[in-house]
C-alpha cells in the first residue's frame, strides 16, 4: 500500500507509462514507499511491459484508462498535444475527491479544470529527472481551491523525490526549460569528459569521484561564493573552450528562447 500523510492510504493511477512515470515510481520505490497500490496505462504494451519488469507489484493496462483514471491521485505523464483528448477520456471516471496532478508543461490548471468539467482538485508539477535518485528539484503549482491542509500533504509526499518548491504557476513553463530539461544541456558534456579520462589514463573510478566533485564544486563556486560572474570565470585562467563559447551561448539563446515561447502560446 501507499502511505503518505499520516497514516492516511493513496492509490495512484499514471496516465502514460514513459519516462518520468519511471523516473517517479523509481523515486518512490527508493524512498520505501510500496507500490502495490499503482495502476499504470498505456497504449504501448511493450513500454508497460518494461515497467512491470522494473515494478513487478504494480498493475498495467492498455485497454482502457479507468482504472488508472479512478484512483485517489491520477497523474498525467503525457506529451501536451495529447493533453485535451486524455482528459475528455478520463473525465468520466474521476472521483470527485481525487486529485489530478499534471507533470507536462502545458496547459494550466484553468484550461485542465475546463476540460475536465469544472474538476478542481488539480495540481502541477514540472518533474526533474534526479528524482530518480531522490535529487530532484520540481516546482509545484496548486489549484486556487486548494486548501493548505491537502498541500501540505501532497508536498509530504513529493518531497520524497527531493525538493518541492511551490511557485506561481505563470512560472513553470520557465522551470521547464530550466531544470526539467537542464541535465540534457550538461549530461552529453559529462559523458565526453568521462570517455576522454579514460583516454588519459585515469581509472573509471577516479574518474567518476573527480568529475562529480568538480562539477558540484564548480556549481557552488558559481552561485555561493559572493563573487560576480565574470569573477568566477576569471579564476582559471587557461580556458580551452574559449572559441566555442558564443556558439555555445547562441545555441542556448536561439532554441531555448523559442521554445519558451511555444510553451507559452
Amino acid at each position: 500500500m501507499i502511505w503518505y500523510g499520516g497514516n492516511e492510504m493513496k492509490s495512484m493511477g499514471f496516465i502514460g507509462g514513459g519516462r518520468i512515470t519511471k523516473i517517479i515510481l523509481n523515486g518512490f520505490k527508493k524512498g520505501k514507499i510500496e507500490l502495490d497500490n499503482v495502476v499504470v496505462y498505456d497504449t504501448s504494451l511493450e513500454s508497460l511491459k518494461e515497467l512491470k519488469k522494473e515494478f513487478p507489484e504494480i498493475k498495467i493496462v492498455s485497454d482502457d484508462n479507468e482504472s488508472a483514471a479512478s484512483q485517489d491521485m491520477v497523474f498525467l505523464a503525457v506529451h501536451p498535444p495529447a493533453m485535451a483528448e486524455v482528459l475528455g477520456k478520463i473525465k468520466p471516471y474521476l472521483k470527485p475527491d481525487s486529485t489530478v496532478v499534471s507533470l507536462a508543461p502545458k496547459p494550466q490548471i484553468k484550461q485542465i479544470s475546463s476540460l475536465l468539467g469544472g474538476f478542481t482538485r488539480i495540481v502541477r508539477m514540472i518533474p526533474n529527472a534526479p528524482s530518480i535518485i531522490n535529487q530532484g528539484y520540481n516546482p509545484i503549482s496548486f489549484a486556487p481551491k486548494m486548501n493548505d491542509s491537502k498541500k501540505k500533504e501532497i508536498l509530504k509526499l513529493f518531497n520524497i523525490l527531493g525538493v518541492t518548491p511551490e511557485v506561481d504557476e505563470g512560472k513553470l513553463e520557465a522551470y521547464a526549460l530550466l531544470t526539467a530539461m537542464g541535465p540534457t544541456y550538461f549530461w552529453f558534456q559529462f559523458d565526453e569528459l568521462f570517455k576522454l579520462g579514460r583516454s588519459f589514463g585515469l581509472e573509471d573510478e577516479e574518474i567518476q569521484e573527480s568529475l562529480q566533485k568538480m562539477i558540484t564544486g564548480a556549481a557552488q563556486t558559481f552561485y555561493q561564493s559572493e563573487l560576480n560572474p565574470g569573477e568566477v570565470m576569471d579564476l582559471v585562467p587557461v580556458k580551452p573552450m574559449a572559441d566555442e563559447e558564443e556558439m555555445i551561448k547562441n545555441a542556448y539563446q536561439t532554441r531555448l528562447e523559442a521554445m519558451f515561447k511555444q510553451l507559452k502560446e
